[in-house]
């Protein structure tokens, strides 16, 4: 596969990402409007996100491995159709147990939509290129952030939270109607063996890997995921100006993840250590600005910018550690990235209702302390 053509598949997978992250993290943004319509506690409206992220991390790998047998084109179609009937569903605001369930869903498919759409675009390629057009896929999440989260979260504010998934909708389906009139066939022609791909987990290297994906993630979801309610009811910003915060947050990130996804081919460990301080920096960054809406900014910048790069850093270190089971790799990695949301989500939801919303920016910080434990660990098993 030429690099053009490498190129042509990775935009299009990010396109696809943009739809499906909106869709997963999207719900952010309007988490105190449903759990208003519903009346019910922010809390349990959290578990939209948390019980999303949590059957991803359960089911991802054993749908991924059952998934690379078939043709990466058809996998992606039946992902994203999955996801269009999970947010036409939505929009109709059917009873909250339903909602959950129109949530969970499409998280079937989830991991093997990005497993494939990176195989597809890193096939043939070097691996610096490689590292490359992974950070094109990679970087649909924070594209995500820039684009349709703030505008679906602004409409929603505008009019009401069911218009955000019809937004979402729109995006999916037309993501889909390109894959099919675009993307060739792509058969999967080596067929590995179950037992050659799970060998990888008694690395070392790929465990510490994953502990960092999972640590660095659970850190900056223990506040990202009350993102919008923290910045409500403790700093004052209006829904509106909120939607502004979003994108600022996601401008930020695409910044830090194109830039990130140019140094972790060539160092790795020094832009680790450089973006998992965040977790440590953003709380006293909070905790020590005033409340006008310029500071807000300012912190936010900062936040966007640190925590962009985030999943990014998660797949290099994993898949790094596994380039004989690429596909699987990436696969426990948006498994073990998504039980990081999961598990950000609901400790941060638990310090909440117990210490109040002031606390949010401070609960990842010992996860952030774990993180860079195992990124030391990983240094010092690459040098034995």
């Amino acid at each position: 596969m030429n690099l053009s053509v490498n190129l042509k598949v990775a935009y299009i997978g990010c396109m696809g990402v943009i739809g499906i992250i909106s869709t997963e993290f999207g719900v952010i943004g309007i988490l105190p409007q449903i759990a208003e319509y519903y009346h019910i506690h922010i809390g349990t409206a959290g578990y939209l996100l948390s019980l999303f992220a949590l059957t991803i991390a359960l089911t991802g790998p054993v749908m991924v491995l059952y998934a690379s047998r078939f043709d990466k084109k058809k996998i992606m179609l039946y992902a994203l159709g999955l996801f269009l009937i999970s947010n036409v569903g939505s929009a109709l605001s059917p009873p909250f147990w339903l909602l959950m369930f129109l949530r969970i869903l499409p998280t079937i498919l989830h991991p093997a939509f990005f497993s494939m759409s990176i195989a597809a675009a890193i096939k043939g390629a070097s691996p610096q290129v490689q590292m490359r057009l992974t950070s094109i896929i990679i970087g649909g999440i924070s594209l995500a952030q820039v684009t349709l989260i703030p505008f679906t979260t602004f409409i929603a504010s505008l009019y009401a939270w069911q218009f955000s998934y019809i937004i979402q909708a729109i995006v999916i389906l037309m993501t889909l109607v390109i894959i099919f009139k675009v993307l060739p066939a792509m058969p999967n022609t080596e067929v590995k063996p179950f037992k050659n791909q799970l060998s990888i987990l008694r690395r070392q290297k790929f465990i510490a890997g994953t502990a960092v994906n999972l640590f660095l993630i659970t850190a900056w979801f223990c506040s990202y995921s009350y993102f919008a309610d923290y910045l409500s009811r403790a700093k004052g910003l209006s829904t509106q100006q909120i939607s502004y915060m979003l994108l600022l947050f996601g401008v930020m990130g695409v910044v830090s993840n194109f830039l990130a996804g140019r140094l972790l081919g060539r160092y790795m460990i020094s832009t680790a250590l450089f973006f998992v301080a965040g977790t440590f920096l953003v709380p006293f960054a909070f905790q020590y600005v005033n409340d006008s809406l310029f500071s807000i900014a300012l912190v936010v910048s900062f936040w966007g910018v640190m925590y962009g790069p985030c999943f990014l850093i998660g797949v290099g270190y994993m898949v790094s550690a596994a380039q004989d089971a690429k596909e699987f790799a990436n696969s426990l990695q948006t498994s073990f990235g998504n039980l990081g949301v999961s598990l950000g989500s609901v400790t941060g939801g638990w310090f909440i209702s117990h210490y109040g919303i002031t606390i949010a920016p401070w609960v990842g910080v010992g996860f952030g302390v774990l993180a860079m434990s195992m990124v030391f660990w990983r240094a010092w098993l690459d040098k034995v």
